[in-house]
C-alpha cells in the first residue's frame, strides 16, 4: 500500500507498522528474530529493522513511537543503513502500548500539522 503517512510502534520484540491515508488504513506486525535478550537489549537487531524499513519503503513521513529505546536506536540505523527512511522520519516519541486504532488517531492528530487532513470529516 503505497501511503503519504505511517505510525510504527515498536519495542525490541515487534514493531506494529500502520500506514494510512485519508480512507485507508493498514497495518502489519513485524517479529524480531532474535530471541535472546538481556536486561531489555537485544542482540543484532538490523534484520528486524531492515524488515521495518522495507515495510516503510514509498511512505513520506513517518512518526516512531514506543515504550522504550528502540524507536531511537531504529532511527540511528536508518540513518547509517536506510537513508531513504530515515529521511521520511518526522518524529520519535514515548507512548505504552496503544491498540492500532490508538496509533492511528494519534498519529492523524500529529500529521495535522504537516496536511489539510483536519478538512476531511471523515478523518475526526
Amino acid at each position: 500500500m503505497s501511503t503519504f503517512h505511517a505510525v510504527v510502534w515498536m519495542d525490541h520484540s515487534e514493531a506494529h507498522v500502520v500506514m494510512f491515508d485519508r480512507e485507508h488504513v493498514q497495518a502489519q506486525r513485524i517479529k524480531s528474530r532474535s530471541h535472546h535478550k538481556h536486561q531489555g537489549k537485544s542482540g543484532d537487531a538490523s534484520g528486524f529493522f531492515g524488515d521495518i524499513a522495507q515495510a516503510l519503503q514509498g511512505t513520506h513521513e513517518v512518526l516512531l513511537c514506543g515504550p522504550g529505546l528502540a524507536r531511537n536506536e531504529f532511527r540511528d540505523w536508518c540513518h547509517k543503513s536506510a537513508t531513504a527512511v530515515a529521511h521520511s522520519v518526522v518524529d520519535s516519541m514515548p507512548a505504552d502500548h496503544p491498540t492500532d486504532a490508538q496509533l492511528v488517531a494519534m498519529a492523524r492528530q500529529y500529521f495535522k500539522k504537516f496536511d489539510n487532513m483536519a478538512a476531511d470529516p471523515s478523518v475526526a
